[in-house]
């Protein structure tokens, strides 16, 4: 194994810094996008508003290829790297000490808007520090590494840090006072993290700002490649496919934790927060992750031409399972966590074929940066449905279309999350694939 040496004479040992720099990266994408829907509705911020508000906090990774080029201008990947998680630590800290105030929706949503871009900002230069400070062989070889800690990292955002919040709501005289200890662990953890790596990453010989390289210079080579981009054949039906083959998981996605957490007269499940994160953070992840593996297994041996309507069809039905849950609303906590795992799996293997096509369509010259705007597409397409749903959900509750006695909000909710399915095979039937694109080769 190839190792590099810090500036001081010590060797950056891959294992010392790689784990911790993915966790980093993962915490602060599930804190934005995860912990701030299941707070605020436990602090009573009305759905409407939960989901409108906390969707914008998408924005940074929708227009993340857009500033990306300009870290390039100043310093290097490491500074960066390291300069964004001490921010973090500082903006996880403010959050803390904001959470018990009056007016704590406002100043903690800008905190976390704040929180966004550095997340953002920290992605960019972890991913680029990671290819500088290794050789090829190395960054093959620890690729099943990072992306193991970077779901280390969902585990605990989704699930350890949810339970933390719900056993020390128990606890506390106020739920603010218990999010605000959460949010102060992140706070020491990121300051540490951000300590640890000034000396444990190596400094690459290769990192450092790129001469000759001025805001002009960038502007002209990103208006070249937004044009490329939009010149590659059959863009169109792949922006539709960007954008809305995940619209059913965009439209739950900002109501499902408060769904579970609801009580059984208001249309939920009634779980306590620390159940939610059981649910959710190891149930649901792990069954996430199986459904990942085996998503990629079949399209290694079949294509992903072979598998797309399966894909599709295995994203999509298991959204029945919502609507179960909603309808019969069962209080056997295995059946709940088997359902939602049975949802969870799907979506999963069903995911698998938006990512691979994703790296098929970036195929050609300039790849890297089209992959970059694939992926922006991608936050796009979450962000939108997602900032509507609690709207949706709000004008749904006022019709009782299925003669329930009790709130229907949520039962109307996800049988429109099983109509908006339909646009998800829509958006794949123009669609142009190799047939042995993704197959193994024999």
């Amino acid at each position: 194994m190839t190792e590099i040496k810090r500036s001081a004479g010590i060797p950056g040992r891959p294992w010392a810094w790689i784990p911790t720099l993915y966790i980093a990266e993962g915490l602060p994408y599930f804190a934005v996008n995860v912990l701030t829907v299941l707070m605020y509705t436990n602090m009573g911020i009305g759905l409407t508003e939960m989901a409108f508000y906390t969707g914008w906090l998408y924005l940074p990774w929708v227009i993340k290829p857009f500033w990306s080029p300009f870290v390039d201008l100043f310093s290097t990947k490491r500074h960066w790297t390291i300069a964004m998680q001490l921010l973090m630590g500082v903006t996880f800290a403010a959050i803390g000490f904001l959470l018990p105030g009056t007016a704590f929706f406002t100043t903690t949503l800008v905190c976390f808007w704040l929180l966004a871009f550095l997340s953002a900002t920290h992605d960019i230069s972890a991913d680029g520090y990671y290819m500088l400070a290794l050789s090829d062989h190395d960054q093959a070889a620890f690729v099943g590494v990072r992306s193991t800690f970077y779901r280390v990292a969902s585990v605990i955002g989704q699930g350890g840090l949810v339970i933390l919040a719900g056993w020390l709501e128990t606890r506390c005289e106020a739920v603010s006072s218990a999010w605000a200890i959460v949010f102060a662990a992140l706070s020491i953890f990121f300051l540490l993290i951000g300590l640890y790596h000034i000396k444990a990453m190596p400094t690459p010989a290769a990192d450092h700002a790129v001469p000759g390289v001025t805001a002009r210079t960038i502007l002209r080579d990103f208006a070249m490649t937004f044009v490329t981009f939009f010149r590659k054949p059959g863009v169109w039906a792949a922006l539709l496919f960007m954008l809305f083959y995940r619209l059913p998981e965009a439209m739950c996605i900002k109501l499902v934790q408060p769904f579970l957490k609801a009580p059984l007269a208001e249309g939920g499940l009634g779980l306590t927060t620390s159940e939610v994160g059981f649910v959710n953070g190891t149930v649901g992840v792990i069954a996430l992750l199986a459904g990942g593996v085996l998503g990629g297994v079949a399209i290694s041996r079949g294509g992903l031409k072979k598998w797309l309507w399966p894909m599709a069809l295995s994203l999509t039905l298991p959204c029945l399972v919502y609507c179960f849950l909603a309808m019969w609303q069962p209080v056997d906590f295995f059946l709940i966590c088997a359902s939602i795992a049975v949802e969870q799996f799907g979506y999963g293997f069903g995911f698998t074929a938006f990512m691979l096509y994703l790296i098929y369509f970036s195929q050609g010259p300039s790849k890297t940066s089209h992959y970059a705007f694939c992926t922006a597409f991608m936050a796009l397409g979450m962000m939108v449905p997602g900032m509507a749903a609690g709207w949706i959900h709000d004008r749904l509750s006022e019709y009782n279309l299925w003669n329930i006695n009790g709130p229907t909000g949520y039962v109307n909710f996800f049988w429109w999350v099983m109509l908006c399915c339909v646009v998800t095979f829509l958006v794949c039937f123009p669609l142009h694939i190799d047939p042995e694109f993704g197959r193994r080769k024999k």
